[in-house]
């Protein structure tokens, strides 16, 4: 009798994700987008191989989500500095040294490191992510070298008419934004408008290189932090207690018309300490923040928390009374990531964003209304007064659950699975091409 031959199992397809957001890097819920579609990708046939950016590179860092790093995932994390904290003297240091931004020096460590894993793992995608404009010279590098296809994760708008502020940075900026869309294989955005926005900028490129995934939730992450959530109280007897979890930018998310807001009515009396209590969970820009406090006269109104844990944010936003989103007319091709995350929390939103914007349209596409602009005192004033009454009364409208349900990361991931099974079927795995890792 003749032996049982036993066919190997076929290996599982490799894609190279270039991404500097990744644990043990603690931050806002953008972290999340690469994190679980590296969780899941193995799930949906695709094992992770991740470059990222060594810890020293991140001023917040903990191993809170370590574990969330799926055991098939290779991770290499290669060289990296941030220019600001290990380039500068005395807190200063030469512009040109943070061109495209604080953490270049990342590709001197990622392109090598880079060439290294594909030659030894044998990918057959390359995928990076924004919104570190280097990752984007990672990868079209590596796509040149090797002749991988490219998927650019561009997440959101690279540039705008007055972003980045800087002239220099903002012209840097739109450079690499025409290298990589005219030689990535698919670019990906995150909302239809980021979309139309590139077709309309590159007219010459077909709109068929283009895709949309957008941000989404874990259920998973808010079932562990179910646990950790404290019963929502009466409103009765206490204030309304509205949260905004995460990184407030001084241009993007605006707070400036808010805290005007609030002044006015605090000094009519209509909103008081004993009334409304705003609490600004991780700003990443304290100082900043602390400083407008001072001079609206508001901070027996609003304060300031520190950074935890994300499984501890997302406890938090369960058991808030409201959840605030900052979003300014200059993001209106952007959604922030914490919405879909407010959107599962299923607690009151108060949204101070511009009613045209997709970030408004997300809203209200989920059946909420309560949307005032960021850039109008007295619509926000309006806009708080309403959406008070409304959460305090238990009417406020709460996402349906159809909206819930379309905006889990695992079906983001199987709509990144989709793309990169369309990308690399559409190219025969290339050769890595013989060249200096010194490049």
């Amino acid at each position: 009798m003749g032996a049982l031959m036993v066919t190997p199992a076929k290996p599982m397809p490799r894609v190279l994700m270039v991404a500097y957001h990744y644990p043990p890097m603690r931050g806002s819920s953008g972290i999340q987008r690469t994190l679980k579609f590296s969780q899941y990708l193995p799930q949906y046939g695709w094992q992770p191989l991740v470059l990222s950016a060594h810890p020293r590179a991140y001023a917040n860092s903990g191993d809170d989500q370590l574990a969330e790093i799926p055991p098939e995932a290779i991770v290499h994390r290669a060289f990296a500095l941030d220019t600001s904290r290990h380039l500068s003297f005395r807190g200063r240091y030469v512009g040109w040294m943070a061109l495209p931004d604080r953490w270049v020096t990342w590709c001197i460590g990622a392109i090598p490191a880079g060439l290294r894993m594909i030659r030894q793992h044998r990918p057959q995608v390359i995928w990076t992510t924004y919104p570190i404009a280097s990752a984007k010279l990672i990868g079209l590098t590596l796509h040149k070298l090797t002749g991988l296809p490219w998927i650019a994760d561009l997440r959101d708008p690279m540039t705008d008419v007055d972003y980045p502020a800087d002239p220099l940075t903002r012209r840097v900026y739109r450079w690499i934004e025409a290298k990589t869309v005219r030689n990535c294989t698919l670019a990906v955005c995150t909302t239809p408008g980021a979309i139309v926005t590139y077709t309309t900028r590159y007219p010459d490129i077909p709109a068929s290189r283009f895709a949309l995934i957008e941000n989404g939730y874990d259920e998973e992450n808010f079932a562990n932090a179910a646990a950790l959530q404290t019963p929502v109280a009466p409103i009765t007897g206490r204030p309304f207690t509205l949260i905004h979890s995460g990184i407030i930018y001084p241009s993007e998310r605006d707070p400036v018309p808010f805290f005007e807001a609030l002044q006015a009515l605090k000094a009519a009396g209509i909103v008081t300490a004993q009334r409304l209590r705003v609490v600004l969970r991780a700003t990443a820009h304290d100082d900043y923040l602390n400083g407008l406090i001072a001079r609206y006269d508001i901070a027996d109104i609003v304060s300031l928390a520190p950074h935890v844990a994300y499984r501890d944010a997302l406890a938090e936003m369960l058991s808030a009374d409201g959840l605030l989103v900052l979003q300014a007319t200059n993001c209106n091709h952007q959604i922030p990531a914490k919405l879909y995350e407010y959107l599962r929390a299923r607690r009151p939103v108060l949204a101070l964003t511009d009613a045209i914007g997709d970030t408004a349209a997300a809203l209200r596409q989920a059946g909420i209304d309560t949307i005032a602009p960021l850039d109008d005192r007295a619509g926000i004033a309006a806009g708080l007064l309403r959406f008070l009454a409304l959460a305090e009364a238990g009417n406020a409208p709460l996402a349906s659950a159809e909206a819930i349900a379309a905006n889990s990361r695992r079906a983001r991931t199987a709509e990144l699975a989709h793309l990169l099974r369309q990308v690399s079927a559409a190219q025969p795995h290339p050769q890595v091409k013989e060249t200096s890792e010194a490049c």
